[in-house]
């Protein structure tokens, strides 16, 4: 039976490698899974995952790769040699989530597509000149990443089910903007709560601000694992 803990993932989006360092510190055994990202990346975010992983921890880097397909082949291979569990592409065409593909090999590395950030409304995609809603746009990249052999797709809660209809059971949803209710929205769009996402048929949640932001966050970690377990 998958645990609470294995379904979320801390999004350790914080300047310094001493401050994520000091967050996953205080939440100990409480968080198993961490996601780092473009932030602290440039700020040894790589030396930090190694130990993470050598701590028996979950690593996904979320880099949302999107270049020409030689550069995403080979980003992806590097990525793969560090032993991490997921990483994130832009699913916006098919050349590039097959040369990502490529890359991964023969590694355990999940491969997940970006499908609309979850900032974005349809005012910012109409502004992009794109005729689709979010969530006619999220299915139609869900669908290009799992032919192209993708494990799954980051896509929010308010288009999980839909997602989970389209694209089966076997494929990953991590769904990112997760908020309950007391919590701010701040700049997400498309924000859901536990139950909704996970009921809609998602795998894992990112939580970031809500618990990297809180006076405690080991207590705001364990208030969203009661809910994930209540879902």
């Amino acid at each position: 039976m998958t645990r609470a803990s294995d379904k979320l993932i801390v999004a350790l989006d914080l300047p310094t490698y001493d401050a994520a360092r000091d967050l996953v510190n205080k939440l100990g055994d409480t968080v198993s899974f961490y996601k780092i990202g473009l932030e602290l990346l440039f700020s040894d975010g790589l030396t930090l995952a190694r130990e993470l992983k050598h701590e028996g921890k979950r690593v996904f880097l979320d880099m949302k790769l999107l270049d020409i397909g030689n550069t995403v082949e080979h980003a992806v291979a590097s990525a793969a040699r560090l032993g991490i569990d997921f990483l994130t592409v832009h699913g916006h065409d098919t050349k590039t989530l097959e040369a990502a593909v490529r890359g991964r090999g023969t590694s355990n590395l999940k491969l997940l597509a970006v499908t609309v950030l979850t900032s974005l409304d349809q005012n910012d995609l109409d502004e992009q000149g794109l005729s689709l809603t979010p969530g006619a746009l999220v299915i139609r990249r869900a669908q290009m990443a799992k032919n192209a052999g993708f494990d799954g797709v980051i896509a929010s809660g308010q288009e999980a089910a839909a997602v989970r209809a389209e694209t089966g059971p076997d494929f990953l949803i991590v769904t990112p903007g997760i908020r309950l209710p007391e919590n701010e929205t701040g700049d997400q769009s498309r924000p859901a709560t536990p139950e909704t996402a996970l009921r809609g048929g998602a795998n894992h949640l990112v939580v970031g601000r809500p618990i990297n932001k809180a006076a405690n966050p080991k207590a705001a970690a364990q208030a969203f694992l009661k809910h994930i377990a209540a879902a």
